[in-house]
């Protein structure tokens, strides 16, 4: 545009002076129309000027606003990835969180299971159980049972000395026990065994007297006769057998010790 311009002004001046150089050669007419076209040339070029110079503030302007909103922008974005970095993160801790929930759970879980299952078998072991014994059926705690198998077991076996201690700490751990008078019975025959007259004497008698009715009370009476006769009271053996066989004249015990009466002296 400057270089049109320039050729413009230069193709004017170079016109006046060659109308004035030849002025003989145009007349005055002529000379003003080429003036006039050539100012009319000039001024469209510079209206052609400053409007591609409007044109071009305008397009810098938008450039300018364009390079802001594209700052812009770009700062938008590193704030989002910013916060979305951080966001995974939280979800990362989330994620840990709930995994170390899960497993407490399950450990609770574990506990309460292991817990109630080792309660149910202690309530299993307290709960009561049905036992048949010399005729009878009772209930009794499952710890009761088992203590008095093991003392009846020793018998069994022939200790005597630790059968009579057990059965002397069953009766007095489980004194309303149903299994005492069988455990006083038994007591009797291991003091029988370890050759304790006397005791074995009165454990039977006391037998007898607590459980007259007892499937046992007979057998009971003959070996109070039997202890009598081994401690060389004869007379008191047949005064006992005389009180058997008519306490319980049918029972097997009375006949053994009907028996028994020809050998006592």
């Amino acid at each position: 545009m400057r270089f049109a311009l320039r050729s413009l002004v230069a193709s004017l001046t170079l016109l006046c002076a060659a109308t004035a150089a030849h002025a003989g050669l145009f007349d005055d007419e002529e000379a003003r129309k080429a003036i006039l076209e050539l100012r009319g040339r000039l001024t469209a070029l510079e209206d052609q000027g400053k409007t591609r110079s409007t044109e071009l503030a305008a397009a810098n302007s938008q450039n300018a606003q364009l390079v802001e909103q594209l700052a812009a922008l770009r700062r938008s974005l590193l704030d989002l990835n910013n916060q979305l970095e951080a966001l995974r993160g939280d979800i990362s801790k989330l994620r840990g969180t709930d995994e170390q929930l899960a497993r407490d759970l399950a450990e609770s879980q574990k506990r309460q299971k292991d817990a109630v299952q080792a309660f149910d078998d202690r309530l299993r072991k307290m709960e009561p159980v049905k036992v048949a014994l010399d005729g009878r059926d009772f209930m009794v705690d499952q710890e009761e049972k088992r203590a008095f198998e093991e003392a009846f077991s020793t018998i069994r076996n022939g200790d005597f000395d630790k059968s009579v201690a057990l059965l002397s700490n069953f009766m007095r751990r489980y004194p309303g026990s149903p299994y005492v008078d069988a455990a006083r019975f038994w007591l009797g025959n291991a003091q029988y065994g370890r050759r304790d007259y006397k005791e074995a004497i009165n454990s039977f008698r006391s037998f007898v007297a607590a459980a007259p009715d007892h499937p046992r009370a007979p057998e009971a009476l003959l070996n109070v006769a039997n202890s009598q006769a081994e401690m060389k009271d004869a007379k008191a053996a047949r005064k006992t057998i005389e009180d058997l066989m008519k306490a319980y004249p049918q029972s097997e015990a009375a006949q053994a010790g009907k028996e028994r009466l020809a050998s006592l002296k």
